[in-house]
């Protein structure tokens, strides 16, 4: 049913050819695994906070916020691996495809390892309630926690590659997939948990943290004993010479992830240690509920960034740019159902949360204004990914990233904006964004990109 009605949209905006028939027909399952994670994550909202409290929750948001930054330790394996993979696999070169996945997994293991142990020892001399703004009561179950987390975020860097190896093969709705079996586990563990006596961050983290890393080790050893047997890494076609080709383009995702984290991952941490981590709750769930104009975008525009791969290397032009016209058209509605969302958003957040945490209009609107310029350009993003030509957006974001968190506290703290003062300055810091990638889309489509543009 869902795929109909996608089928029909498409139709609508004029979308007919084979490789946007594959994208519609992931793009329907994706919508219906990505509606069941939203429910899923919705649900667990008030079902954490009524088991850890609020100020528990909003250390937890913020410990999350920290450990993820290390995510740039990939240092873009993962998103040179997706486009090399696209390459390769159109090519029809399935001993390079199998080289590259090898190398993107072997690599990244060993980095993980590293990562884990240095960790170990830097836990020792740490302590957490000073970063983290919290009570020293805490201090001890902290310095447990860490290291838990830690230790299995590293883990699911590694094998989280098999997603990227779904989505390069244009297959995300198997990302969408496990994103869902993923939140559903954790409902039914954390629903678990409220049924217990005593409410404990050590115990959430830990059954939170471990099960992503279960889930995607099952899809591993399912994907790799049958779909993609040819690929399964081996060490003996682990070479330096693949690693120089993922790493070459690598390298500058590796950089758009760190701006990116500096971006995106900083809020939680600035509003705890201004404010205090209650006050990242009322702001995460306001990114919460407009984020859904994303996910919806999102789930549309995924299996995008690999075909505009394929495409670019073909040189089917006219259906990059038809696909970016009717992406265009899609965002029209992305943006009406953003006012939508903001004219109703006190009345759904009263249904979801109650009383347990105000969110303020003013910081609805400046979330709705951020989620409006940030699906924007999104469809140019997912081009000038897929072509690899990101030189300019790697200037963009690194120049935003340094002026992010200044930013930030400028408008929070000393303008009295308090937490919308935030997502005021991201808004602010992505602006450069918004305008130069549909210049470089220009340029690049119609063979006018020179010099930074082209590379």
């Amino acid at each position: 049913m869902i795929n109909s009605i996608i089928s029909k949209i498409y139709s609508k905006v004029g979308i007919k050819s084979k490789r946007t028939k594959n994208i519609t027909k992931h793009v329907g399952l994706s919508f219906l695994f990505r509606f069941g994670s939203i429910a899923c994550s919705f649900l667990l909202v008030p079902l954490t906070i009524n088991y850890l409290d609020t100020q528990n929750y909003g250390l937890w948001l913020t410990l999350s916020s920290f450990i993820s930054w290390f995510a740039f330790f990939d240092i873009g394996l993962g998103n040179g691996l997706r486009n090399k993979f696209s390459e390769a696999k159109a090519l029809g070169n399935d001993s390079l495809v199998q080289g590259y996945v090898s190398t993107a997994y072997f690599t990244l293991g060993l980095i993980s390892l590293v990562l884990i142990i240095f960790f170990l020892i830097v836990n020792v001399f740490v302590d957490w309630t000073v970063i983290f703004n919290a009570d020293k009561i805490l201090g001890k179950d902290l310095s447990i926690l860490m290291p838990i987390v830690f230790s299995f975020f590293c883990i699911q860097m590694v094998v989280k590659l098999i997603t990227t190896i779904y989505v390069a093969d244009q297959k995300p709705s198997v990302r969408s997939n496990i994103g869902f079996l993923i939140q559903a586990l954790s409902l039914f563990f954390v629903w678990v948990l409220t049924q217990l006596d005593k409410s404990s961050l050590l115990l959430f983290g830990a059954i939170y943290s471990a099960l992503p890393v279960l889930i995607l080790l099952i899809f591993n050893l399912k994907a790799f004993s049958s779909k993609y047997k040819l690929y399964k890494p081996k060490i003996s076609f682990f070479k330096k010479e693949y690693l120089n080709d993922i790493f070459g383009l690598g390298i500058k995702f590796f950089f758009l992830q760190i701006s990116v984290m500096i971006l995106f991952s900083t809020d939680n941490l600035i509003i705890s240690n201004i404010f205090s981590p209650e006050k990242v709750v009322p702001y995460n769930i306001a990114y919460k509920y407009f984020g859904i104009t994303n996910m919806i975008f999102g789930i549309i525009l995924t299996p995008y960034w690999s075909a505009f791969s394929e495409a670019f290397v073909k040189k089917d032009f006219l259906w990059i740019k038809k696909s970016i016209i009717n992406l265009n058209k899609i965002f029209y509605g992305i943006v009406l159902l953003t006012i939508i969302l903001f004219l109703i958003s006190s009345f759904i957040y009263k249904i979801w949360i109650g009383d347990k945490v105000f969110i303020p209009l003013k910081l609805s609107f400046f979330m709705a204004v951020y989620f409006i310029q940030y699906n924007f350009y999104l469809p140019y993003n997912m081009f000038v990914n897929g072509a690899g030509k990101v030189q300019t957006q790697l200037y963009s974001l690194v120049f935003a990233a340094l002026i992010n968190i200044p930013l930030s506290i400028f408008f929070a703290k000393y303008m009295n904006f308090g937490s919308t003062g935030v997502i005021i300055a991201t808004s602010v810091c992505l602006l450069p964004q918004a305008i130069m990638l549909p210049i470089q889309y220009g340029k690049i489509i119609n063979n006018r990109a020179f010099g930074i543009w082209n590379k």
